[in-house]
């Protein structure tokens, strides 16, 4: 059986509440939440979230610190300040993970520093800062690159990596090259889905182009320790339980193909992560 577990966003559950996730994902059976932290008080709240958590039974694997433009201003304006909360919180409500964005370019002093910075917040905790791929802005027929030192954080000297299957999709990037640039050092997964339009659309995954059952059975071969993050847009539902229809589907996605990878008991160990060999 794999080893890695698979949590549920709280993104995914927008526009409900952060509350709502971890009641959702204990209902469902996901093994965990990732945390995403952004206007929602609760999410912020330390406090909260561990009571969501011992109350639904539903552990906190991952916090997503807040690197969105609408969280501008959430824990603090100082994006190194954000960095020092997110793991923090990780550290107090023992997740294993947090999960960053490259600066944006305007971030100038940041970005100048932002890898450096990383490997030195990386070697004070146990906690991954795992660095997600992210994508050109597009407009019509133009390309903005939004993201510095870039979009695409295997062009860096990074630790651990986040892989965003709708982030590959909207940049248009072969994702299971991007993973094998990765190597070891991928920490953390995104399962979503997209079908290349150029939108960050994070679609249940099955419902695009991406390779999301060839990934995860990759993940079951090599053992993946990880964890597998179910990161979709349920905006669109039409009621509640139209939602969590999406995410009961994505959940048994997930699992499906983590747990139908060929030879998975007898495959040739990549154990995931520090110097084992593929």
């Amino acid at each position: 059986m794999p080893t890695a577990k698979v949590a549920l966003s709280t993104a995914s559950v927008y526009p409900e509440s952060t509350a709502a996730a971890f009641e959702i994902a204990g209902r469902l059976g996901y093994d965990g939440v990732e945390v995403m932290v952004w206007t929602d008080p609760v999410s912020q709240d330390v406090e909260a979230l561990r009571r969501l958590s011992d109350t639904h039974g539903v552990p906190v694997l991952a916090v997503h610190a807040p690197c969105l433009l609408i969280t501008q201003r959430v824990w603090s304006t100082d994006p190194w300040t954000k960095l020092q909360r997110a793991r923090s919180a990780a550290e107090r409500l023992g997740a294993s993970t947090v999960v960053v964005h490259p600066p944006f370019r305007w971030q100038r002093a940041y970005a100048r520093e932002f890898v450096r910075g990383v490997w030195r917040m990386a070697d004070e905790t146990d906690v991954r800062f795992a660095v997600e791929n992210m994508f050109p802005w597009r407009y019509r027929d133009r390309e903005m690159l939004a993201y510095a030192p870039g979009w695409d954080p295997t062009e860096e000297d990074y630790r651990h990596f986040t892989i965003d299957l709708s982030h590959t999709a909207t940049s248009r990037t072969d994702t299971l090259a991007m993973v094998d640039r990765m190597g070891d050092r991928l920490g953390h997964v995104h399962i979503a889905d997209g079908s290349g339009s150029g939108k960050d659309e994070h679609l249940v995954p099955g419902r695009g182009a991406q390779p999301c059952a060839e990934l995860l059975q990759q993940l079951g071969e090599w053992r993946f320790d990880g964890h597998v993050v179910v990161e979709v847009n349920t905006r669109r539902a039409m009621s509640a339980a139209e939602r969590e229809a999406d995410l009961a589907e994505a959940l048994d996605y997930t699992r499906r193909h983590l747990r139908t990878a060929p030879d998975v008991c007898g495959a040739p160990g990549r154990t995931r992560l520090d110097g084992d060999e593929r």
